[in-house]
């Protein structure tokens, strides 16, 4: 998953490119085993919005309690303060997401 490939044949990327314009264009499949990543169903990459929510959630819970305790930040500076530092990261966590979504929604259909 960390190298985001496909999880048929572990060989073909699940991204396009790494470049800023195509960030997060998904394959349509897999270019070594055909797989297909997006079933074309309207929607499908919804519940890559939960997988996201879960791993953004812990890294700004330890920002806020790192501003608020140990920098002594007021809570909502603390919270706003967290929000805003992770802002950079928020990409980074949209492509695990939906390499995480795609790996799990593979285990339980492989078709």
């Amino acid at each position: 998953m960390l190298r985001q490939l496909c999880p048929r044949c572990r060989q073909g990327p699940i991204y396009r490119r790494f470049t800023l314009r195509e960030w997060l264009s998904v394959n349509d499949v897999c270019p070594v085993c055909k797989l297909r990543f997006n079933r074309g169903e309207h929607g499908y990459f919804m519940g890559a919005l939960y997988v996201s929510y879960g791993l953004s959630i812990p890294p700004v819970l330890l920002l806020v309690l790192i501003l608020w305790r140990l920098a002594h930040w007021s809570m909502g500076a603390a919270v706003a303060g967290a929000a805003v530092a992770y802002l950079p990261f928020v990409p980074l966590a949209i492509r695990f997401s939906r390499v995480i979504w795609i790996y799990v929604d593979r285990s339980f259909d492989k078709s």
